[in-house]
This record gives C-alpha cells, sequence and structure tokens, in this order.
C-alpha cells in the first residue's frame, strides 16, 4: 500500500496539504487493522524509482537464478512433510502451529534474538510462528540445515517496524 493518500510521503522535502507528513502517513495506514498486519508475512517499504535507478546495472542474481532457488527450497520443503506425514502441506507457510518448533529448530544464538524480539515487539502466537516459518524458509534458500541468528533476524526484520509491532499486539 501506498505511505499515505497521496503516494508521496516518504519522498524528500514533500509537503502534504492534510498536514504534517507523518500525522497523515499515520491516519492512512492506522485503516488496517493489527490483527490484519499480524497475519502479513513480509512487509517491505518500496521507494518510488528515480532515473538514477532505472539507469543502474542489471542485479548481479537474474530471475531465472531466483527461480531456481526458489524451486529447490520448495522441493525441500515438500519433501520435509512428506517424511513428517504430512503428504497435504507443500511449504512451511502452510505447516501446521504444532510442527513449527520441529521444523524450525533454531540454533541458541536465534532462539536468544526471538525470545527477545517477541518481547520488545510484542509478537502474538501467531506472529511468533509466522517469523519461525519465514526463518525456515530463509534457511531454505540458502541451503542451511537449521535456522540460524542471520535468517531469524531476516525474518524478524519483514516484520515490519514498530508501529506494526504496537498495532498487532
Amino acid at each position: 500500500m501506498n505511505p499515505c493518500r497521496c503516494g508521496h510521503a516518504d519522498e524528500p522535502g514533500y509537503s502534504c496539504a492534510r498536514g504534517p507528513v507523518a500525522r497523515c502517513a499515520a491516519q492512512y495506514q492506522n485503516r488496517l487493522s493489527g490483527p490484519l498486519l499480524d497475519r502479513f508475512d513480509l512487509t517491505i517499504d518500496v521507494p518510488s524509482v528515480s532515473a538514477a535507478d532505472l539507469l543502474r546495472p542489471a542485479p548481479a542474481e537474474g530471475s531465472a537464478e531466483v527461480a531456481a532457488r526458489v524451486a529447490a527450497a520448495r522441493a525441500i520443503q515438500h519433501e520435509r512433510y512428506r517424511e513428517l506425514g504430512l503428504d497435504h502441506v507443500g511449504c512451511n507457510a502452510a505447516a501446521p502451529a504444532s510442527f513449527v518448533e520441529t521444523i524450525a529448530a533454531p540454533d541458541a544464538s536465534a532462539t536468544s534474538l526471538l525470545r527477545e524480539a517477541a518481547e520488545r515487539m510484542r509478537l502474538s502466537a501467531r506472529g511468533y510462528h509466522r517469523v519461525l516459518k519465514l526463518a525456515r524458509t530463509l534457511a531454505d534458500l540458502d541451503g542451511a540445515d537449521g535456522v540460524r541468528r542471520t535468517h531469524l533476524a531476516e525474518a524478524l526484520s519483514y516484520r515490519g517496524g514498530p508501529e506494526r509491532a504496537a498495532a498487532a499486539a
């Protein structure tokens, strides 16, 4: 969604006719309820594209390479759930909550980070499990056997800022 009604709140030097930009953006974004936001695994701020952005070289990893990594991760997930007797589950996002701790099994450092973040961000039970599922997916994309602190930190970063954490509580 846009950061505000007109979509320009994040642009440097922009002055909103509705009043302070922060207030206008907050009013617009508060239209979404906390429980609804809690169901989003990923939230990413995407700034508007400038002419300079269009002139940059192509990324080192192209769409075909990304698609191959995603397909490999999905195959790993499908096999994981087949071995657990959950043939109807094809990906981490669809895993039952009762299996999340088993499939994610973060290392000690990641567990410590998750415990601290759950308190600081006031994660709901749903948010907690979604972070673990996303961290497991990030580990699968990396080809890692277990969920490490880096995977968990990245998954937590996609939960959004403190405003979202407060709204989801």
